[in-house]
């Protein structure tokens, strides 16, 4: 009900790390015209400011008041008619708390490097944690009672029916919760556990300093050198990343090995028979689904990921591409500079293009603060959307550069605000996406602003550079993330044999990587420790997978579009509009789409294989 915090940025952080639009600090906010920066008031006035006091003084006397009323009470509550009543009052407080999470968080994030902040953000934690724990029977307590006492409520009360997907997915869990005592253990420890792991690899991420020719910069600008024109650069880049990585290898073997356990002995307690189930149940899909996820996109390699690489080595007039090389612009490359009003424009435009409400809904992104895209020292890497809670507004991270792929980051970080929004008056309990569906309307917004973009240019070389950018994308959103979701699977399924080395989890990243990116890429010195700066291990296992099926899921909606665009537009807004009331199953249906259908991965992922064969067939120069 209320969840402990936790690190929101990392759920929508951009596919591929090694990408991630970021640079060193930018000189000026009007290099690019005047970025917009958050306001976040509308959250709380201040850390110190009467407002957030009395919030979190609410919260905790009614979390004390909600135990009491409730603990030990909900069967025969559900028996009067009344439970509806206690679901009512736990999305208040869950809005509350969410409030106070999101306004600590968001804060943060703009500084990780203050001290002040962040000691902010671990006390607000300790205190919603601590209020918390007494909350925990809630879900417990409903799991206990009977089946036919939930459908007698459920028929009693139509706002206790409209949670009818929640109370399924929550007894889906039933066969993995422990006892009350148990789960106040965990809960508890999670603090000094998981949570305090996550902030210390956070902290040291972004203090590393890394030597580029001479120059000290931080990760972002280190990670943006790896995208630049110059070869020269990005190797320097690519043996400084190497280096430090290196030369913290301990620390982060060390974060990985203790994490991989922590998770083991959570699974093993409750029950989980696989590595991955938890992540499964949480985002309310089958294994089975993501299993055949995994087995199409590995089977689909040599089709997509290798065959593309061979290509861009050719295109370099090279045998076999350098890890450096992987994410380098090509030498006919788009290198357009867009400021922000014309990306803000050409992603309206996108937007509205598809349906004018889609426009209206995205709007008030750009002009009430709930944009920052200043890149600065101490912010937060790459790009996120924060859902905040359904009383406020999302607020968007971006690290805006000006180039074609930052244009793309804000269409697909703006298309997860729209979702936010549009699923809000769900509240705070159903409007939580599933994070199978969490990306579709992302990767539909990125879509919609590619195909804008493409039809609208006609410089030949530009054109081929926006296809080419558009499949490395798609392959560091699909191919890339099922690698690392294999990644995943080895490291913890071999962790419950005992403490990994650094040389084993670099072996297994040489391993996979290979197998992914097949003979194009030359896996350099060095490549073998960048397992350790990917965020999505540390603070989502298994999150990853999520980016494959959305993609894929994206590309077999928008080929619907293509097809029958009339009455399209509403049946999308009804998918977003539905947030996480309804299994994924039952809202592709209306598109006459099945994601346990094999076919179904098969089409998302010859989408990609035909851009790439488009590629194939045409002259770079």
């Amino acid at each position: 009900m209320v969840p402990a915090p936790e690190n929101p940025a990392k759920v929508h952080v951009m596919a591929d790390p090694v990408s991630a639009p970021d640079a060193a600090p930018q000189k000026g906010h009007n290099e690019f015209g005047v970025l917009p920066e958050w306001d976040l008031s509308d959250l709380y006035p201040g850390a110190d400011s009467p407002e957030l006091v009395r919030d979190l003084e609410w919260a905790k006397a009614e979390a004390k008041a909600f135990e009491a009323d409730y603990k030990g009470k909900l069967d025969a509550l559900a028996k009067s008619g009344r439970l509806y009543e206690a679901i009512a009052r736990s999305e208040k407080l869950g809005d509350v708390t969410g409030r106070l999470s999101s306004f600590s968080y968001l804060r943060y994030a703009l500084d990780t490097q203050d001290p002040a902040k962040a000691k902010f953000l671990g006390d607000l934690g300790q205190s919603i944690t601590d209020l918390a724990t007494g909350l925990l029977f809630w879900e417990l307590e409903l799991n206990r009672i009977d089946d036919a006492v939930i459908e007698a409520a459920m028929a009693m009360d139509e706002n206790v029916a409209r949670y009818r997907h929640w109370f399924a997915e929550l007894r889906k869990a039933k066969p993995y919760q422990l006892d009350e005592k148990l789960e106040e253990l965990f809960f508890e420890k999670s603090v000094t556990g998981a949570q305090a792991w996550n902030r210390l690899f956070d902290e040291t991420m972004s203090s590393l300093k890394f030597e580029v020719n001479g120059e000290t910069l931080p990760i972002e600008g280190t990670l943006h050198l790896l995208s630049d024109p110059d070869e020269k650069k990005r190797e320097a880049a690519f043996n400084g990343l190497g280096k430090t990585l290196g030369d913290n290898k301990r620390l982060f073997t060390h974060i990985t090995n203790v994490l991989a356990k922590d998770k083991e002995i959570s699974d093993r307690w409750r029950g989980y028979a696989d590595v991955a189930d938890s992540r499964h149940m949480a985002n309310s899909v089958e294994r089975e689904v993501v299993d055949a996820l995994e087995t199409a996109v590995r089977e689909a390699y040599p089709r997509l990921s290798h065959k593309y690489y061979q290509m861009k080595a050719r295109w370099f007039g090279k045998d076999q591409l350098n890890a450096w090389d992987r994410n380098a612009p090509l030498p006919t490359s788009d290198e357009r500079v867009f400021d922000w009003q014309t990306a803000s424009s050409t992603v309206l435009d996108a937007y509205g293009s598809f349906s004018p409400k889609l426009r209206e809904v995205a709007e008030p992104f750009f002009n009430s603060g709930w944009i920052d895209a200043p890149v600065h020292f101490g912010k937060a890497s790459g790009a996120f959307a924060h859902p905040t809670v359904p009383s406020a507004h999302p607020y968007l991270m971006l690290n805006y550069l000006g180039r074609t792929r930052d244009v793309m980051t804000l269409a697909h970080e703006l298309g997860h605000g729209v979702h936010q929004v549009l699923a809000g008056p769900q509240g705070s309990i159903l409007s939580n996406t599933p994070l199978t569906l969490a990306e579709t309307a992302s990767v539909f917004g990125e879509m919609l602003t590619f195909r804008s973009m493409l039809s609208k240019t006609t410089d030949k070389k530009h054109r081929f550079a926006m296809l080419s950018s558009k499949v490395e994308d798609m392959l560091n959103t699909v191919v890339r993330q099922i690698a690392f979701y294999s990644f995943e699977r080895r490291v913890h399924l071999a962790r419950k044999a005992g403490e990994l080395t650094t040389e084993q989890l670099n072996e297994i990243w040489l391993e996979v990587s290979r197998e992914s990116l097949g003979p194009g890429v030359k896996l350099n010195e060095g490549y073998g420790i960048f397992w350790s700066y990917i965020p999505h291990f540390i603070h989502s296992p298994f999150y990853v997978y999520a980016y494959a099926f959305g993609d894929c899921l994206v590309n077999s909606l928008y080929a619907q579009y293509e097809r029958a665009s009339d009455g399209f537009a509403e049946r999308y807004f009804e998918l977003l509009k539905a947030g996480g009331s309804k299994h994924h199953s039952e809202l592709l249906k209306p598109f006459g789409l099945d994601a346990r259908d094999p076919n179904f991965w098969s089409l998302g992922l010859s989408v990609i294989e035909n851009l790439i064969g488009e590629l194939d067939a045409t002259d770079p120069n």
